[in-house]
């Protein structure tokens, strides 16, 4: 079917001014008729010019080494959940690069985190990737030192033969640590901004979705073929769904996506779904998307969209079937693809339907991995369900692979957008030309980052 995607007379317009013909999503949020949260109303483009991005920046070995060196050792960064470490004496381990850190619960019930190394000789307290429970101390398994749970020293086997060292000095090498949002972020400067500092726009956007307010329910942890950035990027724009996602054309505005660049640590999209595509050359109407969404066509109450009667239906059938009361969500908050990226590394969307969490992190140049957490509202009768256990995939495993995950239809859309990244990473390294050219406004949040990741390196 034929699409009509291109802005008439953009060439007339501004760089950065021209957009997709078709109702905006704020042009949606009109017509839904409801009242969504003041976050969702905010707008934040800026034009940051169009010139080529090197791949160098992806390809070589000198740029990954600057980056480890002065972007990750100074970012804030998720670790875990606080659901992960809910007693005293748990732990779980957060590897970046060649970087690990021990998070902890002490006696005291504050989480701490130390870097994941022994004074004495380096020896590692805990495996990469670990998590554990009912720790009374931290003990090296290599000659037996141990620490207290807030890193003090302990005991040093054979004393007498260290009597250079005092019990001051010798505590675990501790970095800054804070919770927001029931996540618990890790940052290896010992003079880091504060957390709610670095986080700018997102503590307010978020007061109406807290976060600590939902728990677990999928978690994923698999490895991609290609720079952590070049596959992070891909998640940034939903200019790729014309080709990636084509099943999903006729129900998503993706061409007249919201891109807002809030701050050097926070950017979004905001992405309409259930709303129709003003793209096609034939137009649908409101029953046939609502048959498309899965419905009765003649169910359609009249004077009703389909995207409001489609949000109607779930909220019912989905709050029942989680035992949350989402009555009071704006259709966007229940619908729509909405996503908050917060530099260097990780992705929160607030929404119900697409209730996802993302993270890349690097394993050398020419690889990464990448989790992925489904948050759900934590139901208001009985207990707060524990986090599910983490399900590794390595890189040729699909998402639906994971039986719990194969019943959602995100696990699709997920393997066609990582299925991309071989053949992409190829061409990268394939390239003559040696640079790539963004779009203006619909791939701005990937310029935006390194924009930011620029002013790190320097």
């Amino acid at each position: 079917m034929a699409l009509d995607i291109y802005a008439p007379a953009a060439e007339d317009l501004a760089p950065g001014e021209a957009r997709c013909p078709g109702p905006s999503p704020q042009d949606v949020l009109d017509q839904d008729g409801d009242t969504p949260p003041a976050a969702l109303r905010a707008q934040a483009y800026e034009y940051l010019g169009n010139e080529d991005l090197s791949l160098e920046r992806y390809t070589s070995q000198a740029f990954y080494d600057l980056e480890v060196e002065r972007m990750w050792s100074k970012t804030w960064q998720w670790a875990c959940r606080e659901e992960h470490i809910p007693d005293a004496g748990d732990f779980y381990v957060y590897d970046v690069a060649h970087y690990s850190v021990l998070v902890v619960r002490g006696n005291d019930e504050r989480i701490r985190a130390f870097i994941n190394s022994c004074p004495h000789r380096g020896m590692q307290f805990a495996d990469a990737g670990s998590k554990g429970s009912g720790k009374q101390f931290l003990r090296c398994p290599f000659h037996g030192m141990s620490w207290h749970l807030d890193g003090t020293l302990r005991e040093i086997p054979c004393r007498w033969d260290f009597p250079h060292v005092s019990d001051d000095s010798f505590g675990l090498d501790e970095v800054p640590c804070d919770v927001w949002g029931g996540f618990v972020f890790i940052n290896l400067d010992k003079n880091a901004p504060p957390l709610h500092d670095y986080l700018e726009v997102l503590p307010e956007h978020f007061a109406g979705w807290p976060l600590e307010e939902r728990y677990v329910v999928m978690h994923t942890e698999k490895v991609l073929p290609g720079n952590w950035k070049m596959c992070m990027e891909g998640f940034l724009e939903a200019y790729h769904v014309l080709a990636t996602h084509p099943e999903g054309l006729r129900s998503s505005g993706w061409a007249n996506t919201q891109y807002d660049l809030f701050s050097p640590h926070v950017s979004r999209f905001l992405q309409n779904l259930s709303s129709g595509n003003p793209h096609f050359e034939r137009e649908f109407t409101q029953a046939q998307l609502f048959e498309f969404l899965g419905h009765n066509p003649d169910d359609l109450p009249a004077g009703k969209t389909a995207r409001q009667a489609h949000a109607d239906i779930l909220r019912d059938s989905f709050g029942a079937e989680i035992g949350v009361d989402l009555s009071h969500l704006s259709n966007s908050e229940m619908l729509d693809s909405i996503e908050y990226h917060v530099f260097p590394n990780a992705c929160f969307f607030p929404g119900i339907v697409i209730p996802l969490i993302y993270r890349f992190r690097p394993l050398g140049v020419d690889k990464c991995i990448h989790d992925i957490m489904m948050l759900r509202p934590v139901p208001v009768e009985g207990e707060r369900p524990p986090p599910v256990e983490k399900v590794a995939l390595d890189v040729d495993e699909p998402y639906v692979s994971v039986p719990d995950f194969k019943e959602n239809r995100l696990s699709y859309v997920l393997d066609q957008d990582t299925d991309n990244f071989k053949r992409q990473w190829a061409g990268m390294k394939a390239s003559l030309k040696g640079s790539q050219t963004l779009g203006n406004y619909q791939e701005a949040r990937i310029r935006h980052f390194h924009k930011t990741l620029d002013s790190y390196l320097a």
